[in-house]
């Protein structure tokens, strides 16, 4: 999971959960410490975030599909021979 964030990303990320400790917690953790707990959030929190999202994803693509249908439905014009 480490892979699909850059070392930017990683580092800030470290930097935003040290001052969260700090601010909310009047804690000091180190860098390692931060990036243990960011691994912990990543592997153990995040498949269920990541799996909410596509659920998500999913409800939308098919809400979006239903409104193409209408949409098509209603571009239909009238069969003379009442076939579709």
């Amino acid at each position: 999971m480490w892979k699909q964030l850059s070392n930017e990303k990683k580092k800030d990320l470290v930097q935003r959960i040290q001052s969260y400790f700090y601010e909310e917690r009047d804690e000091e953790i180190g860098e390692l410490a931060a990036e243990n707990f960011l691994h912990f959030v990543m592997s153990e929190i995040g498949p269920t975030l990541y799996n909410s999202g596509i659920t998500d994803a999913i409800d939308m693509t098919e809400q979006k599909w239903m409104s193409i249908e209408q949409d098509l439905e209603a571009l239909k014009k009238p069969d003379p021979e009442g076939t579709r």
